[in-house]
């Protein structure tokens, strides 16, 4: 394993985003410096109800598109990643789900961040009374036949990673 140093310098420190650079020692002596993105623990949920789940739309500008994802949102400090959970499905959807199952988590690009996600199929869904959309959010619902995921994904109309994850980790598609 690769011994990693305290950073050598702080490039950006933001509300939700940390990048630092860093020195690495790997085994045989040889030395790196890289630059390591820090944005905090995040949770995705997929929606699951009979033979529906529930995805949503969203323009993301990184990539100039409106993307189908799972609902997902960021770890707020003092928060447990299920609490998060519970918070982002109604924040996203309008839903509230009487269970959470933890499917484990994923790093999402590990070769430059330290990204966590942690997975959840969410069930026993219902309509939520504290829905209140975000105001910088461009969100659309869409209800999504169960049987329909795979030909999404396998068409790249579902190209988002964590949504891909969760499609195979809880449903199996």
């Amino acid at each position: 394993m690769a011994d990693i140093k305290e950073p050598v310098s702080e490039i950006y420190n933001g509300k939700r985003l940390k990048v630092e650079k860093v020195l690495i020692d790997l085994p045989g002596g040889v030395k790196l410096e890289r630059i390591v993105v820090k944005p905090g623990g995040a949770v995705a949920m997929l929606p699951v109800d009979d033979e529906y789940c529930y995805l949503i739309k969203q323009y993301r500008y990184a990539v100039d598109d409106y993307i189908y994802e799972a609902p997902a949102g960021t770890i707020e400090d003092g928060e447990s990643p299920a609490d998060t959970a519970k918070r982002e499905i109604i924040e996203e959807t309008g839903l509230s789900a009487s269970e959470m199952i933890p499917k484990g988590y994923i790093f999402t690009s590990p070769g430059y961040t330290n990204e966590i996600i942690y997975l959840y199929e969410a069930r026993g869904l219902a309509p939520s009374d504290e829905f209140e959309k975000d105001a910088d959010e461009d969100i659309t619902v869409v209800k999504v036949r169960i049987s329909e995921l795979r030909g999404m994904i396998e068409a790249e109309r579902i190209v988002d990673a964590k949504t891909i994850c969760l499609v195979y980790k809880c449903l199996g598609a």
